[in-house]
């Protein structure tokens, strides 16, 4: 009799373990995965709503161009002398640095 008690006590001990464990696995996930990646969505969802007309900026597509039309969802941006080009403005990965017209 004593052997079943003892059977019975270690399972509900086993349960415990295993609801602490999952408990544990998400908040490692969340920590390490979700937050950093909710972080950085909006520092570049303020980064991309602080743009201004005449920024030197550099697309997703590594094209380098100035800022001169801002929209809700669009930016136009000059890439050359009287080239012009429409993204829009999620395809805008940072600021670009030096003169663009430097060849």
């Amino acid at each position: 009799m004593e052997t079943i008690l003892l059977q019975a006590t270690s399972g509900t001990n086993g349960g415990m373990i295993n609801i602490v464990m999952m408990v544990a696995v998400v908040a490692v996930v969340y920590l390490f995965m979700i937050r950093p990646q909710t972080k950085r969505q909006k520092e570049e969802k303020k980064f991309r709503d602080n743009l201004v007309k005449g920024d030197k900026v550099i697309t997703i597509g590594g094209v380098h161009g100035k800022i001169l039309q801002l929209d809700e969802k669009t930016v136009l941006l000059e890439v050359d002398e009287g080239v012009k080009l429409r993204y829009e403005r999620a395809a805008i990965r940072g600021y670009a640095e030096g003169d663009l017209s430097a060849k």
